[in-house]
């Protein structure tokens, strides 16, 4: 039997729905609108199929870290499972690689917000924008997860109300002749000119919005009970993929080729169809001034969901990898406050990091996001593969090959088809990345002489009931409780 302690730990706060609003937020569902001009240049004005493509991707790596959350039911995401699985060495340069994809996301919405923020007051100094706006997040997650959930679920509400709104508009413009002239069309999934390489190259811009599924496992040790956890990854994915479905669907109906949104908006040049929000025009195209300012406001809300929730999920993974150290770095990082029971130290680290929103560009930081989160999720499927197939060495029958081989395998494959479609500069600045972590790791081990260890808090799970999966580096652990 676990031995308890005294020492402060996350709180168990959160159930299925919270968690998968949290998800949710993080994903940031009005992304299809804030993009689609420059994924529909890439995919041929086939929006909604490279949102399906990039979902079927996320559905097979969506079952693995369903699977293995039960089995490794901790805070630290790919980081646990390849640390447990493969060699906490291998965890070390994973959850490095994470880091790219956690840690940058806060960031991201910090400039999303600036770019806001310019447009309205374009000469006023926009680092006291961004210092503010930070603070404020980084406050309301040092303050409380429980809290942090609520205004999430709150921001989510809305914006999934507007995208619906959006949606009926559009349906009564096409009925009057816009666009495709009637929401029963298949031109938005296909047409003579369908190619995989555009469809390949527009789904790995869009896996960006499906980013946050993932980050639900980050809350494995808040949620109410660990079977939590893997019910959320499903269904905040699958909510999430019907929603950019949607929102895909009757925007390129309404707007059959990208360059249509330009009409809505005369002061828009064909570049900024990439480089800049197309929500504003196709909200004002579908719903005139009011219902732009309301889908804009939408948009401002959902940044700020995002905020939350991708901030308190990467001082979660900062926090797991912290307990794992030694030293007084570890310590710091891994501090729980004895009163709101959240990483603090963690927290505050993020808000930090995310100030570098004051000099960055969204290019580079969306290249080293996808960066990061392809090698997660590349990895997370690899290690159903040796926790099972080989380490447990359930390949007995059809059924158990389908399961521990063929899914997880097909995952593999097609998270490294989204990842080899990168472009050279992400490629070229997340390869750089991934060499400083395995630097540090040397550093850390003292040449790789001395392994990490992994320790997981399993104090929590032994008064829940829940079979404990403790492995030492070398043996066999407890079976997981239950099928996915």
């Amino acid at each position: 039997m676990a031995t308890k302690t005294s020492s402060p730990r996350l709180a168990r706060s959160l159930g299925l729905w919270a968690i998968v609003g949290l998800g949710l937020g993080y994903m940031t569902p009005t992304t299809v609108f804030d993009t689609f001009g420059g994924v529909a240049e890439e995919s041929k004005n086939l929006v909604p199929l490279a949102y399906i493509a990039a979902l079927v991707v996320m559905l097979f790596t969506a079952i693995s870290y369903g699977r293995m959350t039960r089995v490794f039911p901790s805070a630290g995401s790919a980081y646990t499972y390849t640390s447990e699985t493969i060699h906490p060495n291998v965890g070390f340069v994973i959850g490095w690689s994470s880091l790219l994809d956690y840690l940058l996301l806060p960031m991201v919405n910090a400039l999303i917000g600036k770019n806001y923020f310019e447009s309205f007051f374009p000469d006023a100094p926009v680092w006291i924008f961004v210092v503010i706006y930070i603070a404020i997040i980084t406050a309301l997650n040092f303050w409380s997860m429980k809290g942090t959930s609520n205004i999430n679920m709150v921001l989510v509400a809305f914006q999934t109300v507007a995208i619906l709104v959006f949606c009926v508009l559009a349906w009564v413009q096409l009925s009057h002749g816009a666009g495709d002239a009637t929401p029963w069309t298949i031109k938005p999934l296909w047409t003579d000119q369908v190619s995989f390489n555009n469809i390949a190259t527009a789904a790995t811009i869009v896996c960006f919005s499906f980013i946050g599924f993932d980050a639900i496992t980050m809350y494995s040790e808040e949620a109410k009970s660990p079977s939590t956890v893997p019910k959320a990854i499903v269904v905040a994915l699958l909510l999430g993929g019907l929603i950019f479905f949607l929102g895909a669907w009757f925007s390129q109906s309404v707007f059959p080729t990208a360059t249509d949104i330009l009409s809505y908006n005369p002061g828009l040049k064909p570049d900024d169809l990439v480089n800049e929000s197309t929500l504003p025009p196709m909200a004002f195209a579908v719903g005139g001034t009011w219902f732009k300012i309301v889908f804009t406001a939408a948009s401002m809300g959902a940044m700020v969901a995002s905020s939350l929730s991708s901030h308190a999920s990467v001082s979660r993974m900062i926090y797991v990898m912290g307990r794992n150290g030694k030293g007084p770095v570890s310590r710091f990082l891994s501090f729980i406050h004895p009163k709101f029971f959240t990483p603090t130290n963690a927290v505050i680290l993020v808000g930090v990091v995310s100030l570098l929103a004051i000099p960055m560009d969204l290019d580079t930081a969306y290249s080293l996001i996808n960066f990061g989160a392809l090698i997660a999720f590349t990895f997370v499927n690899i290690t159903v593969i040796v926790y099972y197939a080989i380490r447990r060495r359930e390949v007995h029958g059809f059924v158990q090959v389908f399961r521990n081989i063929v899914l997880p395998g097909i995952g593999v494959v097609l998270t490294l088809v989204l990842w080899v479609n990168l472009s050279a500069d992400a490629l070229w600045a997340g390869s750089i990345w991934l060499v400083i972590g395995v630097v540090l790791l040397g550093y850390l081990t003292r040449f790789f002489r001395k392994p990490l260890t992994m320790r997981m808090e399993e104090e929590t799970l032994a008064e829940e009931g829940t079979p404990i999966p403790h492995i030492v580096h070398g043996h066999e652990e407890a079976p997981e409780p239950d099928r996915v």
